[in-house]
């Protein structure tokens, strides 16, 4: 019986504000590896503060993938993160060069790792058409329609969140079924990768006040000027890439619909909520090695050891 040798690969993953970047940097320079950004914020262009993208000094020092790739108003999802990064991996692999997956976006992850099914086309007509109601109605209002219909997936779905609702309310137009129900039948595959999973940890405490003050820092760099010029590009409100964390808050303030002490508040609320959904995501993940960020030697050892075996 034979056996194909899978790539090997080094996952390093953990919530957001923990200190992935810093640790892959380290790291990556060590083995003279690659980054593939595993973040579904980084991949879009002019949104930088926000997504806490690695600066220019950082990516000169190892380069990385999959950041800046599409305009804030293109589609892009698991499915093509996995296809995009797969092909990044097997050109770093032909070249013996280490990739280094980093991020916290961990369905991409398990997209990558696993294979994801990909699902029928979309019907354009019932597409566009709810996409014009969006704009007439309100996104609350087709996510109440959703909730009626799909309430495991409401609950999933930011009320604002325009492209997930439309396409859940599609998905039972289109079929009878509910998105969620395709959702449960969904089954990733075996790995396709031989993978070292590090993922970076601290306590509660310490990575709620690390948020505070990336939050803080974020701000203090001109991150109310990025959401402007995005305004001022014509990126819609409404756009996935614009309703996510920060992004939606600074709008709000922006068009005068929230004061500032208001808008820091709920930035920093919702990013520590958002770092405790990627917790529950991460630790029910068997394969990972949990670190503190501070303990480089350590990862550094673990990688040796696994590209040696």
């Amino acid at each position: 019986m034979s056996f194909i040798k899978k790539s090997k690969i080094v996952v390093i993953c953990g919530p957001t504000g923990i200190g992935k970047t810093s640790l892959a940097i380290k790291t990556a320079k060590l083995f003279s590896g690659e980054i593939i950004s595993a973040d579904s914020m980084q991949i879009y262009r002019y949104m930088n503060i926000g997504t806490a993208k690695p600066t220019l000094a950082e990516q000169t020092a190892v380069f990385h993938h999959m950041i800046d790739i599409i305009d804030p108003d293109e589609q892009f999802d698991a499915a093509d993160f996995a296809a995009k990064a797969r092909n990044v991996i097997a050109e770093l692999c032909e070249k013996d060069i280490l990739p280094f997956v980093v991020g916290g976006t961990g369905f991409y992850i398990k997209a990558l790792q696993h294979g994801l099914f990909r699902a029928r086309p979309a019907d354009q007509k019932i597409l566009i058409r709810l996409k014009e109601e969006a704009i007439k109605f309100g996104s609350s209002a087709l996510h109440s329609r959703l909730e009626e219909i799909d309430s495991d997936a409401a609950h999933k779905i930011h009320c604002n969140d325009t492209f997930r609702i439309v396409r859940a309310l599609e998905t039972f137009e289109s079929t009878g079924k509910k998105i969620s129900e395709y959702q449960k039948e969904h089954n990733f595959g075996d790995n396709l990768f031989d993978v070292l999973k590090i993922g970076l940890a601290v306590d509660r405490n310490r990575l709620y006040e690390r948020i505070n003050k990336r939050v803080d820092l974020m701000l203090e760099s001109g991150f109310a000027d990025e959401v402007k010029n995005l305004l001022e590009k014509g990126y819609n409100k409404n756009l996935k890439a614009m309703q996510s964390i920060g992004y939606r808050h600074l709008v709000e303030f922006i068009k005068g619909q929230s004061s500032w002490e208001k808008t820091v508040r709920l930035f920093k609320r919702d990013t520590r909520r958002y770092a405790k959904r990627q917790l529950t995501w991460f630790n029910a993940d068997p394969e990972i090695i949990w670190l503190d960020p501070a303990e480089i030697d350590q990862a550094t050892k673990l990688i040796k050891k696994f590209i040696v075996v």
